[in-house]
């Protein structure tokens, strides 16, 4: 049972980690540091929104609109260290 938890717990790290770098490269690709005509930057993008808009477009829905500003990468990070600390904290359930 100790390996289920630890696993979800590599998945909920690898989880912030896409988020915190999609973050990121939104912010990079909005000062223009990157360009989303280079295929590299393109291809990585692509893939962290796919991987990250279903995640996104629930929060988005509950979400009032922010004038430009969006706030699920925020909710969902907020979601995830949640998470994490409910599982911490039920850990012995695991053993």
């Amino acid at each position: 049972m100790q390996s289920i938890f630890q696993i979800l717990m590599l998945i909920l790290d690898v989880l912030w980690f896409f988020i915190i770098a999609h973050v990121i490269m939104s912010w990079l690709i909005n000062f223009q540091v990157l360009n989303l005509h280079q295929e590299f930057v393109a291809r990585i993008w692509d893939m962290l929104n796919r991987l990250l808009e279903p995640l996104y477009r629930p929060i988005r829905r509950i979400l009032p609109p922010m004038s430009g500003i969006d706030l699920a990468p925020l909710v969902a990070l907020i979601a995830v260290y949640a998470l994490r600390i409910i599982l911490t904290n039920n850990m012995m359930a695991f053993y």
